[in-house]
């Protein structure tokens, strides 16, 4: 099934398309060279917003949920870059230990769950579940809504090592993002690999560095194809010190937001773009869609609401947001049965095994979809996203299109793994 699209294929987006269709094999290769000198990370999904004159991630995640939500035809592709990716790391890996996110009761989570699990065995791995939730203190078995279980085993903490009760794993796959913090039971594991690093977690990482990194690779590639780096990149700012609920911070705040705005004024003028720019303001730490929200003009920030500012002032498990990134907003121009849709692409090392379609009938095209109500249409990867079809018109090919988000989400991959390089605190520091 293709799912039925109505993309604005008008303006430069077009020539953009076609550049990077008639690039390809440059683009590969390009790619091809950046892996030798960078590791990707141990599997990533990136949000892409499509507005028609411009196409960019708007999100990257290390610690990727939904696995569930890609068809069964993707699989077979999963499996082959968990096997490649295991193969790197630990090619004797025979046990593989998966710790999933404490919120125990999410079905649709336990369900992603599950298609790692069924992704890690299927690459020849014995695949267990182990849970650092406190309370989780017996084997507790979850039936999931589709007929499947899922078997959560408290995990035991050895003097460097991790596992479970007859179970030690030399690899260890977490799906947890550490928004709450590094638990010390993680901490300093001998002879285990640990995928990804503690410092990809979002007590470490910022939002802010990781499109710094994106506009440094973007700027290569931009150069790499004669394009203007604007057309991919997300232009934002970066604000420290603010309170939501204590109305602190909020002055530098509309500075940033004003800023951004004019910056993205100018380059709409140039492009002779008539839609009204917005920016996006979110937490710099933190997924899950919260702490997240649009503004259109800087007297907007004047006029919160006490649940606007509560909403502002917390993310994930309670976190208080203080420092944020204030991002360029980019328009999606695409919908599925009239609802607004943004394309989510999943990758593990450094393949594209798929995605999906977030779909949200409440939201607008400048508003965030990752919100209660958003459904999920899988990407019709009827072909592998790395091979588009050569003399096909720029949109006339879905393969083409994917190929085009493909190159994309990997762009955001590379910059993730620029992002860890740069904050890992085992590196090698050279005068």
């Amino acid at each position: 099934m293709v799912p039925h699209l109505i993309t604005a294929l008008t303006g430069p987006i077009n020539e953009l398309e076609q550049r990077i269709l008639d690039s390809m094999p440059a683009i590969e290769r390009w790619f091809r060279l950046e892996w030798m000198e960078h590791t990707p990370p141990f599997y990533s999904s990136v949000d892409i917003r499509n507005a028609g004159f411009k196409l960019a991630p708007v999100d990257t995640n290390l610690y990727p949920g939904g696995w569930n939500n890609l068809t069964p035809e993707m699989l077979p592709l999963a499996v082959q870059a968990a096997m490649a990716a295991i193969e790197k790391i630990c090619p004797e890996a025979r046990n593989l230990l998966v710790i999933p996110e404490n919120h125990t009761r999410n079905s649709f989570y336990l369900s992603n769950v599950a298609q790692l699990q069924r992704i890690f065995y299927m690459a020849g791995l014995n695949v267990r579940i182990g849970s650092i939730n406190p309370e989780i203190k017996e084997t507790t078995v979850i039936d999931l809504p589709n007929g499947e279980r899922v078997t959560l085993e408290p995990v035991i903490r050895g003097k460097y090592r991790l596992g479970l009760k007859d179970f030690d794993p030399c690899t260890i796959l977490l799906n947890n993002d550490l928004s709450a913090g590094i638990p010390g039971i993680l901490e300093d594991l001998h002879e285990q690999y640990l995928l990804p690093p503690l410092h990809a977690g979002w007590s470490v990482r910022r939002k802010s560095q990781h499109f710094a990194s994106y506009e440094e690779v973007t700027k290569r590639f931009g150069k790499l194809l004669g394009i203007d780096p604007w057309l991919i990149n997300p232009m934002f700012a970066q604000c420290s010190g603010v309170n939501f609920a204590e109305g602190l911070g909020l002055e530098e705040l509309k500075i940033a937001v004003e800023g951004l705005l004019l910056k993205i004024r100018k380059k709409y003028k140039e492009y002779g773009i008539h839609e009204k720019p917005f920016v996006v303001v979110k937490a710099d730490n933190g997924t899950y869609g919260m702490g997240i929200m649009t503004v259109r003009d800087v007297k907007d920030l004047d006029a919160l609401n006490r649940k606007t500012k509560n909403k502002m002032s917390v993310t994930k498990d309670g976190q208080s947001l203080t420092q944020v990134i204030v991002q360029e907003g980019v328009l999606t121009n695409e919908r599925i049965n009239d609802a607004v849709a943004e394309p989510v692409v999943y990758m593990m090392d450094r393949y594209v095994v798929g995605g999906f379609y977030r779909v949200h009938a409440e939201r607008g095209v400048d508003e965030n979809l990752n919100a209660p109500g958003a459904s999920f249409v899988p990407l019709a990867f009827e072909q592998s996203a790395h091979t588009p079809q050569p003399g096909l018109k720029a949109g006339a090919s879905v393969p083409n299109r994917f190929y085009m988000y493909g190159v994309i989400a990997r762009l955001a991959m590379l910059a993730a793994s620029y992002e860890l390089e740069a904050t890992d605190p085992n590196a090698e520091i050279y005068d």
